[in-house]
């Protein structure tokens, strides 16, 4: 009885692997086609970028996609870890190491280190760019326009409009009210672009290289952990099948290859454009 409920347990363990895993690989082209953005680092590209990150920030239906999205991570995450011990567990004696070599891919045999690495470097792109997006002190879209023959920093609006600094102050850090009144004038961009930039900046942060460097990396442990993650997830859901699992094992390559080189190419392309 013990066995069977072993058995359904890790069958379980595997669809909800298989589950979260393929909901991730979905967050990730999405994710990146927002990020791709940042090649644009003109004013224009900079409007847009901020736009696209006020969007996600506030559309409910991306909030509740977003919340799935942390549940997915540490669920798969946590279940990631439990099926490596149960599989230890199960099997005490381990096969010979040219045995394990010949049978199987050495990324195949580290999926959990190569997760830790992931997990590790979300944590620390979280701390940076999420956390501060949502809960610090930001500073807001300006532009410079000349009105009247003189120069003036305005702050750009949600509805595209802009709002002059001068004679303003801020509230809630995006609410922009006229200043020592409750007259609001609108809610300003916050500026995640400059952030951005400025973080794979040489000029602005010292460690830009070290974390050009973190990122690069994090980014071959996905290309590693997607290329096996991604077929054994179709496979843990039935998808075995000798006339498609070919084209499968494909596409898992393919996507294993493409979304974290262009992941990886952004800070670097910022990194040497800002140097």
């Amino acid at each position: 009885m013990s066995k069977s409920v072993l058995i359904k347990s890790s069958l379980a363990k595997k669809y909800w692997m298989a589950l979260t895993g393929l909901f991730l690989c979905l967050f990730l082209v999405g994710h990146l086609l927002g990020n791709l953005q940042l090649f644009m680092t003109d004013e224009a590209g900079r409007l847009q970028f901020n736009q696209y990150a006020y969007f996600m920030t506030t559309n409910p239906a991306v909030k509740v996609l977003s919340y799935l999205t942390y549940f997915s991570i540490l669920f798969h995450s946590v279940d990631g870890f439990l099926l490596t011990i149960q599989n230890r567990k199960a099997r005490p004696l381990q096969y010979a190491y040219t045995q394990r070599n010949a049978n199987s891919k050495w990324y195949s045999r580290n999926m959990a280190i190569l997760g830790t690495i992931i997990l590790v470097f979300i944590s620390t792109h979280m701390v940076h760019f999420w956390a501060k997006m949502h809960f610090s002190e930001m500073p807001l879209h300006k532009v410079e326009k000349t009105i009247q023959g003189q120069k003036m920093e305005l702050y750009m609006n949600v509805n595209e409009n802009i709002i002059p600094v001068d004679n303003t102050e801020i509230k809630n850090k995006t609410e922009i009210y006229l200043k020592d009144t409750d007259v609001k004038l609108g809610t300003a961009y916050k500026d995640l672009h400059t952030i951005v930039m400025n973080f794979f900046s040489p000029k602005e942060n010292k460690m830009a290289i070290a974390m050009v460097i973190l990122y690069v990396l994090s980014m071959f442990a996905l290309s590693f952990h997607l290329m096996h993650g991604f077929q054994s997830a179709f496979q843990s859901l039935g998808a075995n099948h000798r006339s498609y699992m070919p084209l499968i094992k494909k596409l898992g390559y393919a996507f294993a290859i493409v979304v974290p080189l262009a992941f990886a190419a952004i800070p670097v392309f910022l990194f040497i454009s800002q140097s």
